[in-house]
């Protein structure tokens, strides 16, 4: 609680798991995406409503990603890549998820940045755990 500067306990998100990730969208709900539970990567996503306390289930990912990004486009949708070279989009309005170009190289636990120009730079990060110094940047339309 920003007002109080404590911290307050919320609703338990559906499926327990680490190293995931939270996007704040556009209409202020968060969504979380993949992570490990079990020590396997998960393709689970959940929303959750500040505005209610609840977590909801949403579509489940195309593929099970950990020490993965997910970056909100200037259009709204978000962009998940990582845990593999392979990376999808995220739209809220349709709650669906659709393929798009792979990355050149497969990475993990790297940064990713919406640039003004609603391009993403993605750098470093590690493939099987050797470290990267390569980026590349994700086109959006």
């Amino acid at each position: 609680d920003p007002l109080t500067e404590m911290w307050v306990m919320t609703n338990n998100m559906n499926d327990a798991r680490y190293y995931h990730t939270s996007s704040l969208l556009p209409d202020g709900k968060v969504l979380v995406t993949g992570g490990l539970n079990n020590a396997i990567s998960i393709n689970l996503a959940e929303l959750y409503d500040p505005s209610t306390g609840n977590w909801t289930a949403t579509s489940s990912m195309n593929n099970g990603r950990q020490l993965h990004t997910a970056s909100v486009l200037t259009n709204g949708k978000v962009l998940v890549i990582g845990d593999s070279s392979s990376a999808e989009i995220y739209d809220s309005s349709t709650e669906n998820w659709t393929m798009t170009d792979s990355m050149n190289y497969v990475r993990s636990s790297h940064t990713a940045s919406v640039l003004k120009n609603g391009n993403v730079l993605v750098a470093g990060g590690s493939e099987l755990n050797i470290a990267l110094n390569s980026s590349e940047l994700y086109q959006s339309s």
